[in-house]
């Protein structure tokens, strides 16, 4: 006989899970006992919301799904935030929450509320376990639906007296293999490929937008082969960098506004056509232009409000067709003249830019503070970002190099991600720089994620631009802006961190090295450097409301 929390642990395990996210609680104590018993590194947080966040971030930087888990009531409540986060952001999470005994429903039992109902807006799927012999197969199941598809996050119910049912091990339903080992990767009809050759044969100003799909999908090598056997110059969505070193002789960053504007012909590769990129309508994008999309989402390319071509495929798998199918016919010869008009817009803003984000004034701008870091960080730092002057500011300023390793609160805009998707990411890759460039208004939502950190051994790089409060406001007229210029380097050494507080641009890179040391001593490090509280970013606007 065997009892359902015991096939709960050992699921996990035959799903290749070594790492999760929870808070203790009922009724999954024994569950996570079971896990940690089978070699899972249970990683407990200081709230469920960044537990679900840490997940997000682990799957992220790892490519697969990440596992948070809950307690019954609130405890499982709290994970919505960063499920619906993850489900906005297309991230596959796997999240578990105990919940009151069946046998006990609408008899007013302990925490009783109807959890699947409230996770059914938040997730892709949901369900609820009433039969403890299928919980392995319930949990393979979870484990295919959030990377089935378009990547997101799902849930799985676990009511107390299933996981403490006692059944006979014979009559177990075990899967026959591992949901990582049964992908499939759909391809492009022939047809259909056929036509986008020839619709790119006939283009003069090419762009190809890419998005976390190549990430999902793995594809950032087809990508690139693509971009380096065509000349076809490339961008990223925010949540997709990386696919391909921002340092690429066919990236010109200040010049995206022309080359989207121009653009004769426009790939879009695993990436929705939202707010982001202006739903790719004019004027952002020319009216006549020819718009190629592939997407693993039917429902996706179905919804576009314009695409000419929809292909519903693996990015991969379509991208390396693409590459087979111009079999060397489209040189990057053939748009020179292209490139080299984008090329002159670059060479007239970089300057520009550089010049602006060097400056010396005091209060230190946040422009400066990026410049510092992305001159600080190394190569294949995993970068995360959380706020909104200091995100669009970093957005502008610090490049990516490697796929996975740009995180920010992504298409939500959810505030508070910075501390748990460090945590998640230092999880995923140990080895790894992991820096957090943090908003204060945003760190203070998650700030005790500095204790799971420290407690975990996950050592990082924490960088705050303490700008006072939230957003920049020049006429500080906002109500609620204010939240005062808060010592967060002293919380942090109370906690067990090294702090650095930082007033002038010239003492931020010291303090950086300092708190690099400690970093490498395996103590993580918080610099907190006051920033100017006017600044206020010049991005474009997503919403209509600031004023």
């Amino acid at each position: 006989m065997v009892r359902g929390y015991t096939l709960f642990g050992q699921a996990l395990v035959k799903e290749h899970v070594d790492t999760g996210f929870f808070i203790m609680g009922g009724p999954i104590n024994d569950a996570v006992k079971a896990a940690i018993a089978g070699g899972v590194r249970m990683i407990d947080t200081r709230h469920e919301q960044a537990a679900a966040m840490a997940a997000q971030a682990y799957a992220r930087v790892k490519g697969r799904p990440g596992l948070c888990m809950g307690a019954s009531g609130p405890g499982t409540i709290n994970l919505t935030l960063g499920l619906a986060n993850a489900l906005i952001d297309c991230a596959p999470v796997v999240a578990f929450g105990g919940s009151s005994p069946i046998g006990q429903n609408l008899m007013g039992s302990f925490q009783e509320i109807d959890q699947v109902a409230i996770m059914r807006p938040v997730t892709k799927w949901a369900e609820r376990v009433y039969d403890a012999r299928r919980i392995p197969e319930y949990v393979n199941l979870a484990f295919r639906q959030a990377m089935a598809g378009k990547p997101g996050p799902v849930y799985i119910d676990l009511p107390g007296d299933v996981l403490y049912a006692e059944v006979d091990e014979s009559e177990v339903v075990w899967p026959s293999k591992a949901a990582d080992t049964a992908r499939t990767r759909p391809a492009c009809d022939e047809p259909t490929l056929r036509k986008v050759v020839e619709v790119l044969h006939a283009a003069k100003r090419p762009v190809i937008v890419s998005g976390s799909g190549v990430l999902w999908s793995g594809a950032w090598d087809e990508l690139r082969s693509l971009v380096d056997a065509t000349g076809i110059p490339f961008y990223t969505t925010p949540q997709g960098r990386g696919v391909i070193p921002e340092d690429h002789e066919f990236f010109f960053g200040h010049a995206r506004s022309t080359a989207f504007r121009e653009a004769d012909f426009v790939l879009v590769v695993g990436t929705r056509l939202n707010y982001v990129i202006s739903y790719a309508r004019p004027p952002r994008f020319s009216a006549s232009a020819t718009l190629v999309r592939i997407d693993a989402d039917p429902a996706e390319i179905e919804s576009s409000e314009r695409v000419d071509i929809g292909i519903v495929g693996d990015a991969k798998t379509v991208l390396g067709q693409l590459l087979a199918a111009l079999s060397g016919s489209v040189t990057p010869d053939r748009f020179s003249a292209w490139r080299e008009q984008l090329a002159e817009v670059e060479r007239a803003r970089a300057p520009k830019h550089e010049e602006a984000i060097s400056t010396d004034q005091v209060p230190i701008h946040p422009q400066r503070l990026c410049k510092e870091v992305r001159d600080f960080i190394s190569r294949d730092a995993i970068l995360v970002v959380d706020g909104q002057e200091i995100l669009n500011y970093g957005r502008q300023t610090i490049p990516s190099y490697v796929p996975g390793h740009r995180l920010n609160s992504g298409p939500f805009g959810t505030m508070g991600v910075g501390m748990p998707f460090g945590v998640g990411a230092k999880a995923a890759k140990p080895d790894a720089q992991v820096v957090v460039l943090h908003g204060d208004g945003s760190f203070g939502l998650n700030a005790m994620e500095l204790d799971t950190a420290v407690r975990h051994k996950l050592p990082m790089l924490v960088i705050i631009s303490l700008n006072g409060g939230w957003t920049g406001d020049p006429d500080r007229t906002k109500p609620g802006r204010d939240l005062g210029y808060t010592r967060y380097d002293k919380m942090a050494e109370a906690l067990g961190c090294h702090g650095e507080y930082v007033e002038r641009p010239e003492d931020i890179r010291p303090a950086l090295e300092r708190a690099a040391a400690a970093v490498a001593r395996g103590q993580t490090a918080l610099v907190n450097v006051v920033t100017d509280w006017r600044a206020l970013s010049t991005t474009t606007s997503f919403t209509s409301y600031r004023t």
